[in-house]
């Protein structure tokens, strides 16, 4: 079945840097776009960025452009989001997404904490 497995979330200082990964399995990894979301309590889901396929092209949320950078590693079947520069405010859950077989596709998330 199609499993997405986030890990490498953690408390981190402000200015600090974390680097996100998402373990696929269950489905050809290298055929779909991944998505990573966060979510804050009182907040909706929102995106953060995605990376295509087979292209790579990239997009993200205006907050964290220039700061947080998606890829992928088709080899592994992983996916990252690399996030330098951390506020208080990137606080949350994030969450790896995948939208195939008609349905999306989410992980359990990982916690990310940025606080002095």
């Amino acid at each position: 079945q199609v499993q997405l497995v986030e890990s490498g979330g953690g408390l981190v200082q402000p200015g600090g840097s974390l680097r996100l990964s998402c373990a696929a399995s269950g489905f050809t990894f290298s055929d779909y776009h991944i998505n990573w979301y966060r979510e804050t309590p009182g907040k909706e889901r929102e995106f953060v960025a995605t990376i295509s396929t087979p292209t790579g092209a990239t997009h993200y949320h205006d907050s964290v452009k220039a700061r947080f950078t998606i890829s992928r590693d088709n080899g592994r079947n992983t996916a990252y989001l690399q996030m330098n520069s951390l506020k208080t405010e990137d606080s949350g859950t994030y969450y790896c997404n995948s939208r195939l077989y008609g349905s999306s596709y989410w992980g359990q998330g990982t916690e990310v904490t940025v606080s002095s």
